[in-house]
């Protein structure tokens, strides 16, 4: 998935991005509102992380503007623990909050529940055909078989489960996986699409290349 960090905490950034980059995400760090604007002018984000205050302004003023044509999701950073707070972040259009100082395991589980109720889910898992893809534990299940996915690997499939039948630009792979200070070209995604493709062909996963379009997945039947 592909994340928006706004923070200017530059250790509390740093932190977080290695954190959630051991899990295959692709994270822009924005530390003003200034600069939250202009990454959100040029890319789409499945999740935004927004500190409440910035040097330029305040984040839940920003979220509250920002409401009328921004549907992501928003996860807001507190250092303010009361109540009154945590309920206007809510009321201004966050869908969860934490409060500072937090536990990484707390932020990345709050993270896949805010996902996940955004995707109509109700576990961390996406039925593909036969198929049963295990986002937290990153395996990818057909009966007694289970195959372990490396986390590049799991945040790729990740791309095509919640697209399916779609078929998927090479460009449009790249926005979801990569940050902007990373350099990559549509070879790169050649190359991580074919390994995906073989390591899940046994387990009945069938990703298909689409020329001059893209790739889309397909799977088995149950024989």
């Amino acid at each position: 998935m592909r994340y928006l960090l706004v923070e200017d905490n530059t250790e509390l950034a740093e932190a977080v991005l290695k954190r959630l980059a051991l899990d295959g995400h692709a994270i822009d760090h924005a530390p003003t509102l200034a600069d939250a604007e202009d990454c959100l002018a040029a890319a789409s984000y499945d999740l935004i992380l927004l500190d409440v205050m910035l040097p330029d302004g305040d984040g839940r003023a920003f979220l509250a503007r920002s409401r009328a044509h921004l549907e992501t999701p928003v996860i807001v950073l507190t250092a303010r623990s009361q109540v009154s707070d945590r309920v206007g972040a809510l009321d201004q259009g966050a869908d969860d909050y934490i409060t500072k100082p937090f536990d990484f395991s707390e932020l990345e589980a709050r993270c896949r529940a805010v996902l996940r109720r955004r995707g109509g889910m109700a576990r961390n898992e996406i039925t593909l055909g036969p198929l049963s893809f295990d986002l937290l534990r990153g395996t990818l299940r057909r009966g007694d078989e289970i195959l372990e996915l490396r986390s590049r690997e799991i945040r790729l499939l990740e791309v095509f489960a919640r697209h399916p039948g779609q078929i998927l630009s090479k460009s449009h792979l790249m926005d979801r996986l990569f940050t902007y200070d990373t350099t990559v070209t549509e070879n790169a995604i050649e190359v991580y699409v074919g390994r995906l493709r073989r390591r899940t062909a046994d387990i009945g996963l069938r990703i298909e290349t689409v020329r001059g379009h893209g790739y889309r997945i397909e799977t088995g039947g149950n024989d």
